[in-house]
């Protein structure tokens, strides 16, 4: 037979980030030539530089470059790529894609078009999925979309429910409802959310399971009619919907409960002749732990999982290799009872969010980045020290995943990695899933999808006091690094404002105004025969804490214990644009780049503390801004549909009369 460089010669990859590099790394070493596309805001990324040759397709908005399936083609034929991988998120689970790759003599690596179409829709997923004798959460699946009609349904199923889009997935356009009283407004928001991100407002409702579990089958097909599965994976542990730890096997995974799961997934695969690599979903009832007479099918995933890495993990096998030998037209070179599972697996997130403020995506300049290097440690990153987390795509960093001969040697090894992982610049969710790892609960009690929120504050996902020290530590760095800047002679040298601590008398403490995180701040500045002291109220800085400082944009970053402060100094005579009038107040800012979706306010307006007054949309996720104190809205700036920078100011509030 002739070798699989030789049949598919070169491979354009129609992603970005982590998994272009991901795929481009098995291509090449199966001698493919490899093809990267970018857009404006990837134009120097990891992935570009590292495929034999790019190819811009259009500006950083995801809609004008990577969702371009037509710009990605021209490309491909022009290029004499044999086939597209779609990776996964973007065109990966696009019909029409898949079919104009084949129209144009080009095989894309996935399933066929007609299996897409068959499991893209939740709703007609679950109604193949009930055919073909897979059971499913009880609910409305149908094509009626009226307000009124949904709520009755729901009131029908009984709360708690679930609204779903109907197209895509990640927990975009997701809302659980607890009460009918919430409905209109979760049902709106959740439309709106998959509008814009899938383009198709369409949802369904079903009946929120008590103790979910997120169990997930990986399934292969070829082109021959075999089908198998390669075991399952955990996504239990989530936040908004989204799998923040992915693991396998299951924890609590019976051979009888994998059997039934994997003859499931299995058939509901055969039941669309699916053709490569997939994932077919499962939410369980946890409540008795997992039984097989208590889970259901949610959807299929017709792509790449994000979470691959863990089942490569234990099972030995590259899954895009697998993709690509399919793709061929090979035949899968095992059965399913060659399939064997070794050790376990476990793989964190690591993303550019901020969990002390509710997950907000953080963005900005990667000024430091070191990610782990240790035995029983994989790092799948798709960016670099000095490269950037931009606005316009997913804010991930890195996948780390950790295998070990048993799960609490696996999550050992993971929290560890985590624990010397170093970001700054972007705050991260490293602190936080390194927590995760430590949880007791996590570790050996039962848990489900709504573990984190019940423990968030214990996890470190909520507002944190202030970091003194480290506000400390580095305005000590920031006046040092100013005093060695200072001219030694000349007519503009001042030899009483050299800061060496040099004094004739003792010196009083000074004020140095700075900020932290944004935040102002005095400090108290001490010079005498032993040096410079910095003071904030009674905290100095401690030299026996493990701290990391970084310089950065006219500031400091510091780490410390996986979390980060920005600290810079105040220049006395600038002048703050947003500041306002000096009357008292509250300014209400655009927490990052995104675009105003909603303005539920207008100056003169009464609100209440808590109370909705905007809704930013921001990496394919709405943000709802709400009033910090009672007042009344002296201006809201902007108007609906346009674009907001981080830090923008769009609404002031100021006292009642």
């Amino acid at each position: 037979m002739t070798s699989l460089a030789a049949r598919l010669p070169s491979i354009l990859v129609a992603n970005r980030g982590e998994i272009a590099l991901r795929v481009f790394r098995t291509a090449r070493r199966l001698g493919m030539r490899c093809i990267a596309v970018y857009s404006d805001a990837d134009a120097d990324a990891p992935f570009v530089r590292f495929a034999d040759e790019a190819h811009r397709i259009g500006p950083a908005p995801a809609r004008e470059s990577y969702l371009r399936g037509d710009a990605i083609l021209d490309v491909a034929k022009a290029t004499g790529a044999a086939c597209i991988h779609p990776g996964y998120g973007f065109l990966s689970e696009n019909a029409d894609f898949a079919e104009a790759c084949q129209a144009a003599g080009i095989i894309f690596v996935g399933p066929p078009a007609s299996a897409i179409r068959a499991m893209g829709l939740k709703d007609a997923a679950k109604a193949l999925a009930e055919q073909a004798r897979v059971p499913v959460v009880p609910g409305y699946h149908g094509a009626r979309q009226e307000p009124d009609f949904l709520e009755s349904e729901a009131a029908r199923i009984g709360y708690p429910v679930l609204i779903k889009a109907v197209a895509g997935g990640g927990g975009k356009g997701m809302k659980r409802v607890d009460a009918a009283a919430d409905f209109a407004d979760a049902l709106e928001s959740a439309q709106r959310e998959a509008r814009n991100a899938f383009g198709d407002p369409r949802v369904l409702v079903e009946k929120y399971v008590l103790a979910p579990r997120h169990v997930e089958i990986q399934v292969f097909g070829d082109s021959h009619g075999n089908v198998v599965h390669l075991f399952e994976r955990d996504c239990s542990l989530q936040r908004r919907h989204q799998k923040v730890i992915e693991e396998a096997p299951a924890p609590g995974m019976s051979p009888e409960v994998r059997a039934a799961m994997g003859r499931a997934a299995v058939e509901a695969a055969k039941a669309v002749g699916y053709v490569g690599a997939g994932t077919v979903e499962f939410i369980a009832d946890g409540r008795d732990g997992l039984r097989a007479d208590r889970f259901y099918f949610m959807e299929m995933n017709t792509r790449l999982q994000v979470e691959h890495p863990v089942t490569e993990t234990i099972t030995g096998l590259d899954l895009v290799e697998l993709q690509l030998r399919v793709a061929a037209g090979e035949a899968l070179p095992f059965a399913q009872e060659d399939l064997t599972i070794t050790g376990h697996a476990v793989e964190a997130r690591l993303y550019a969010e901020d969990p002390e403020q509710g997950f907000l995506p953080s963005t900005g300049k990667l000024w430091a980045l070191s990610l782990p290097e240790a035995e029983g440690i994989r790092v799948d990153a798709g960016v670099e020290e000095g490269g950037a987390v931009t606005p316009f795509y997913d804010p991930m960093i890195a996948k780390i995943i950790a295998r070990g001969d048993t799960r609490l040697e696996a999550l050992d090894r993971l929290a560890a990695a985590l624990g010397e992982t170093l970001v700054a610049g972007p705050k991260t969710n490293a602190r936080f899933l390194k927590k995760l790892c430590e949880a007791e609960g996590f570790r050996n009690g039962p848990f489900d999808t709504g573990f984190i929120e019940r423990h968030a504050e214990a996890l470190g996902a909520a507002a944190q006091p202030l970091d003194r020290a480290a506000v400390a530590a580095g305005a000590m760095m920031l006046l040092d690094e100013q005093a060695r800047n200072l001219p030694r002679s000349g007519p503009a040298h001042d030899p009483w404002a050299v800061n060496d601590g040099f004094a004739l008398s003792p010196q009083p403490a000074v004020p140095v105004a700075v900020t932290a995180d944004g935040e102002p701040l005095l400090l108290r500045v001490r010079h005498d025969a032993a040096g410079t002291a910095v003071e904030l109220g009674d905290v100095a800085p401690n030299a026996e804490r493990d701290l990391t400082l970084v310089m950065a944009d006219e500031g400091v970053i510091v780490l410390s214990d996986g979390r980060q402060t920005w600290v810079r100094l105040v220049d006395p005579l600038a002048v703050d644009p947003d500041a306002g009038d000096g009357t008292a107040g509250s300014q209400i800012k655009a927490p990052m780049h995104g675009k105003l979706i909603a303005l539920f306010v207008k100056p003169g307006d009464r609100v209440e503390k808590g109370q909705r007054l905007a809704i930013v949309e921001a990496m394919k996720m709405e943000h709802v801004l709400t009033a910090p104190r009672d007042g009344v809205v002296i201006d809201a700036a902007g108007e609906p549909g346009m674009q907001v920078a981080q830090g923008a100011r769009l609404i002031s509030i100021g006292d009642a009369a």
